[in-house]
């Protein structure tokens, strides 16, 4: 099986003048991006990337390349159609906002240093338009050698004001066939809560408060920033190592500020600390190590997990209070956090697509 993986490799070694002309470059490649997002949603008849060819291509007034032009106008049909699909009749005119741009091959080729010691490599980017050639110096990190080494990497590039991600095509195995299912509850005071009745990231809220207590933007903020997302690659890797699952089960966790069990049950101190933290970071650490594991990656709805009993199926939003679970019905008592990873898995299993797990999961908590 093929995943594809990206990593972001900063910009922070080029000079004043190459990210100056870089910001020119992508200025101006959004305004054509803009251009071609107006045709096309006037003339969707036009909006077919086998259509590109010189007429529709030459239509912006710019001084970027032919090539480039008809990338930009590949994004363009990629965010109109996107927009058309998403909402429809309801769908308004989507807007490029300036700060990226995609490139293939075409456009750009990765170029190892030979004496160079600050950094590994040179994005060479040419084919841009009016004579402009730009090397941007990129150096390599722990996730990028990782990816260069079990995969291939792909000859395209998403190139920003500020970094360059590169993607990886990854060959994985089959799925492992096993009966060892896990729910995994994402919370504030433990990062994560298994229904085996584990917990991992329990330091979670102290790393929050400290990005919390830096000044936006700062380079202390940025270090705590990095501390965080090594504390949740830690909590993750803790996860696979002690429990070694076949199949992990989370939590739907979309629109955290808007979900109606956050808005009840945390307070607005907490919400915002949510507000800051990347969830969606710990997830995708998830769901990257499941594929790399060989382990299926299965989410549930959230409602009511923290109000279920696992035991006599009572729901109540008096059943948990703080961090505590007790049945207002049969007495039941756990951690509140745990008894949510138990009411995900049981949510898993006993639907159509986790029923292989059922008799195992069913066993264990008999």
């Amino acid at each position: 099986m093929k995943v594809i993986r990206s990593t972001k490799c900063s910009l922070k070694f080029s000079s004043k003048s190459k990210k100056r002309e870089l910001s020119i470059v992508l200025a101006e490649y959004s305004k054509v991006v803009n251009l071609f997002i107006n045709h096309f949603w006037d003339n969707p008849e036009d909006a077919k990337k086998s259509n590109l060819l010189k007429p529709i291509v030459d239509i912006p007034e710019t001084w970027l390349s032919a090539r480039l032009r008809k990338v930009a106008a590949r994004e363009a049909i990629d965010m109109v159609m996107a927009a058309k699909k998403r909402h429809g009749d309801k769908a308004k005119l989507p807007t490029h906002r300036g700060n990226k741009m995609y490139v293939s091959c075409t456009i750009a080729d990765l170029i190892p240093t030979k004496n160079a010691h600050e950094f590994d490599a040179w994005l060479h980017l040419a084919s841009i338009g009016d004579k402009v050639i730009l090397d941007l110096p990129i150096r390599y990190h722990r996730h990028f050698n990782n990816y260069n080494n079990i995969g291939k990497r792909l000859n395209s590039y998403l190139i920003t004001d500020k970094y360059v991600q590169f993607s990886f095509e990854i060959i994985t195995k089959e799925k492992r066939i096993g009966t060892k299912a896990i729910g995994i509850d994402t919370g504030i005071n433990a990062l994560g809560s298994t229904s085996t009745g584990k917990q991992y990231g329990v330091d979670i809220k102290d790393c929050i408060e400290r990005v919390k207590r830096c000044k936006q933007g700062s380079n202390g903020q940025k270090k705590a920033r990095r501390a965080l997302k090594q504390y949740i690659d830690e909590a993750v890797k803790a996860i696979f190592a002690l429990e070694d699952p076949d199949c992990i089960v989370v939590e739907q966790l979309k629109n955290l500020n808007k979900n109606s069990k956050v808005s009840r049950l945390l307070t607005k101190n907490i919400r915002r600390s949510i507000g800051i933290w990347n969830w969606k970071y710990w997830l995708k650490r998830l769901q990257e190590h499941t594929e790399l594991n060989r382990v299926s990656f299965r989410s549930v709805s959230p409602y009511y997990t923290s109000q279920t009993c696992p035991k006599c199926s009572y729901v109540d939003r008096m059943n948990r209070k703080g961090e505590m679970f007790t049945c207002l019905s049969c007495g039941h008592t756990d951690n509140a956090d745990i008894n949510a990873g138990i009411n995900i898995l049981f949510r898993f299993v006993m639907g159509k697509y986790g029923s292989h797990y059922k008799q195992e999961v069913m066993h264990s908590f008999a």
